[in-house]
């Protein structure tokens, strides 16, 4: 006979900034049983790691669903911000100054003026301007500008601070929290959810929500999506000090970026790397980033390297986010595989998944999102 140390009514497993959005979404809906469950420290992995830019204009390609889906998270922002600081006192810090994409070589201005005709045919926000006007706005760019492009609504947060808020929020909003403790599996009896099956012993559930980001894949269930796999992508972040800060705008390029925080710091990224679990800081992807940086803004190199640090990004085989219910499995929910967008996409998915949840409403939007478009294989 199986021993629980616990119950709930709903069990999220993943303590990062999906996690913890989904567990006070799903308390403000008036889920009364909350318990999230942590491998280590809450926020501690690629939440922690991130840049916090709420860029979806800057890194689209094209107006397609899940451009939408972006830019619809991204919006809801200014409220959520809002309401983090009323729940927890903590500003996240949400800078509205806008992005910067620049252009340096003939390539670049190419998919600048593609970006630029597609986006004003969407009617999106979107500013463009020749090397003179780029650099009256930011004076520390490099001279060898050729032209930006200006996105008034791409935005960034704090992520750490929006980590601490939302941890925060939700523990005044009753969820409990259980960190160093690592879900092993799930219990499965009927084609339902009864169990999670962790370090500490089995706690008793009949709804999972799976938002452990990487580590997704290593959740062992008794019926495997043959498809389903969170592969963890590497991405690599440098850490300058800037005072007095030499930048404004948060600036991209096609080869990097540049993020001003308010304190003084400046962030540099990043690296796509397929490394498996290692969150080595290496001297390839060091020089990567710098010299994207510097490309950016040669005041980069009169800087002090006050850090530098790797996160592990969650991607699906298709790069898209795993959102909503598994068919297979009674009471099995996803919300993983958010790749570069977990800051961006983090107000939204709590919202759609605790709705899911707790009223049994899969939003349209979810539908191209649903962890059942990939092949699964039936144990009978």
């Amino acid at each position: 006979m199986t021993e629980f140390y616990q119950t709930a009514d709903v069990v999220v497993v993943g303590g990062g900034v999906i996690g913890l959005t989904v567990a006070r979404a799903l308390a403000l809906r008036g889920a009364q049983n909350v318990v999230l469950i942590e491998r280590g420290s809450l926020g501690a992995e690629s939440s922690w790691a991130a840049a916090g830019m709420l860029a979806p204009q800057a890194e689209a390609d094209c107006a397609d669903q899940f451009f939408q889906f972006c830019c619809q998270s991204r919006d809801i922002y200014p409220a959520f911000a809002a309401a983090l600081l009323e729940e927890s006192g903590i500003d996240i810090e949400l800078e509205t100054t806008g992005t910067l994409y620049l252009a340096f070589t003939d390539s670049d201005v190419n998919e600048l003026e593609k970006r630029f005709e597609w986006q004003s045919a969407a009617g999106l926000q979107i500013e463009r301007f020749d090397a003179e006007i780029a650099k009256l706005i930011e004076p520390s760019i490099s001279p060898e500008v050729r032209a930006a492009l200006k996105f008034p609504l791409d935005t960034q947060v704090e992520s750490r601070r929006l980590i601490s808020a939302l941890a925060n929020s939700t523990e005044k909003l009753g969820v409990r929290m259980l960190t160093g403790t690592t879900v092993e599996g799930l219990r499965i009896e009927r084609g339902c959810v009864v169990a999670v099956e962790t370090s500490r012993g089995f706690v008793s559930t009949g709804n999972v929500v799976i938002a452990s980001g990487a580590w997704a894949s290593l959740i062992k269930t008794p019926y495997p999506h043959s498809s389903l796999r969170i592969e963890p992508i590497r991405g690599q972040m440098l850490c300058f000090e800037a005072n007095p800060q030499i930048c404004n705008h948060v600036i991209y390029s096609p080869r990097g970026y540049l993020v001003p925080r308010g304190d003084g710091r400046l962030l540099a990224g990043s690296t796509t790397e397929h490394a498996g679990f290692d969150k080595r800081v290496t001297a390839a992807g060091v020089n990567s980033i710098l010299t994207a940086a510097l490309e950016i803004s040669p005041l980069v190199g009169s800087l002090g390297l006050t850090a530098s640090w790797a996160g592990l990004r969650p991607c699906a085989p298709d790069n898209l986010p795993v959102l909503g219910a598994c068919a297979e499995i009674g009471g099995l929910f996803y919300a993983t595989g958010h790749y570069r967008n977990g800051i961006l996409l983090a107000p939204l998915t709590g919202e759609l998944i605790a709705q899911a949840v707790v009223e049994n409403k899969v939003s349209p939007v979810l539908d191209i999102f649903s962890p059942d478009r990939f092949d699964t294989v039936t144990v009978n």
